[in-house]
């Protein structure tokens, strides 16, 4: 299925915080060095002013992502910087061996299943993808990305939400539905999903589309994962619809062990 999500602001649009551009540029140049630098010397070659360079280093020193040798007076890249980035790719690991058990389910529930994950505060992405083994199925693509409160799993991450925050309905009302809906039925949908623990979009991402969603928690009880069950409305009637939830909630469990 061809996502039909509005495309993102272009980079020219964006507001840059020019400190922390200046800090990007500080870990790009020590990363590609590979050897210590003085401040003196970072801020010239960067055309950065020397007093600024210097609070910047001395700021990602406490923060671990640079190191700092008082005998010699220079920084190199910290060991904080290298965890960071070791975190990234175990988790881009984790979800790569996750996908045997979506292809599983998806071969199980004959539906296409989708694991979804919050990407930035306002922001969710498809980071795996298992088509349905049938001859008519949806096929969704992996790096889609939608608002972070449209579709069945929108409504999970909401639940987690303040819907009565200004700001949260702003961002609701630029969504593009493809079949539209009140906010106050949406606060409805979401307080349900909480009680039963998944979300169902009934053609309101993309129409003549249902979508079935369950969470999968962290170990500090956020959500930044979840699991999407996609088919064509009609496919299946209110008590397969409450079965799958239920199996897309029993799978949820059974995949955090994999992805944490």
């Amino acid at each position: 299925m061809d996502s039909t999500e509005s495309t993102d602001s272009k980079a020219a649009n964006a507001v840059i915080v020019k400190p922390v551009a200046n800090a990007i540029r500080i870990l790009r140049h020590l990363s590609q060095v590979g050897t210590p630098e003085r401040s003196v010397d970072i801020a010239r070659q960067l055309g950065i002013n020397p007093s600024t360079c210097f609070n910047i280093l001395r700021t990602l020193v406490q923060e671990e992502v640079v190191d700092f040798s008082a005998m010699s007076k220079r920084y190199s890249v910290g060991l904080g910087l290298a965890r960071l980035v070791e975190q990234q790719m175990t988790q881009g690991h984790r979800v790569q061996m996750a996908k045997p058990m979506l292809q599983n389910l998806a071969a199980r529930l004959r539906v296409t299943i989708t694991l979804w994950r919050r990407i930035s505060a306002d922001r969710i992405a498809i980071v795996s993808a298992a088509a349905s083994p049938t001859d008519v199925r949806i096929d969704m693509a992996e790096g889609q990305r939608l608002p972070i409160l449209m579709g069945a799993s929108g409504r999970l991450f909401a639940t987690l939400m303040d819907l009565d925050d200004p700001l949260v309905q702003a961002g609701f009302e630029k969504i593009r539905w493809a079949r539209p809906m009140p906010l106050d039925d949406y606060k409805k949908e979401v307080k349900l999903a909480g009680e039963r623990g998944w979300a169902m979009d009934d053609g309101h991402f993309s129409m003549g589309i249902l979508a079935v969603a369950a969470p999968i928690y962290s170990p500090t009880n956020t959500i930044e994962f979840t699991v999407s069950a996609v088919m064509f409305r009609g496919q299946r009637d209110d008590e397969g619809l409450a079965e799958l939830g239920k199996a897309l909630i029993t799978f949820c469990d059974e995949v955090t062990s994999v992805l944490y």
